[in-house]
């Protein structure tokens, strides 16, 4: 019996759910990156890094090729990027949401004063 979409789809973002994974993302929708030079950009150990690629590889986010002793990453997919860009939208308008609520409230709080809970 095969699971439901929507827990497909919870597992799908569950292995998003990392801010190294995120990075990586991000990175390889520019292009294919060796390990290497994903470490300073991700910030976090290479044992760590080598875990989150692996991750992203079982999940079939990306893929990997060997040139002699460099490992390259790139995406499966330029869908994964096009995500990536909404997520980005997404989050734009959702700040953009809470800033105007910000400044709503401290204009109807006069200066100095502390508002009611």
């Amino acid at each position: 019996m095969s699971r439901p979409l929507y827990q497909a789809k919870a597992e799908f973002f569950r292995t998003l759910g990392h801010p190294a994974r995120i990075r990586v993302l991000e990175l390889l929708s520019q292009r294919e990156h060796a390990v290497s030079e994903m470490l300073p950009e991700v910030g976090v150990e290479a044992s760590s890094l080598s875990q989150q690629l692996a991750v992203l590889r079982r999940a079939g986010l990306v893929a990997s090729r060997k040139d002699g002793s460099t490992v390259y990453y790139s995406l499966t997919s330029p869908q994964v990027a096009e995500l990536l860009a909404v997520a980005r939208r997404i989050l734009t308008e959702v700040l953009a949401g809470q800033v105007e609520l910000l400044a709503d409230l401290q204009a109807a709080t006069p200066s100095g004063s502390v508002p009611p809970p």
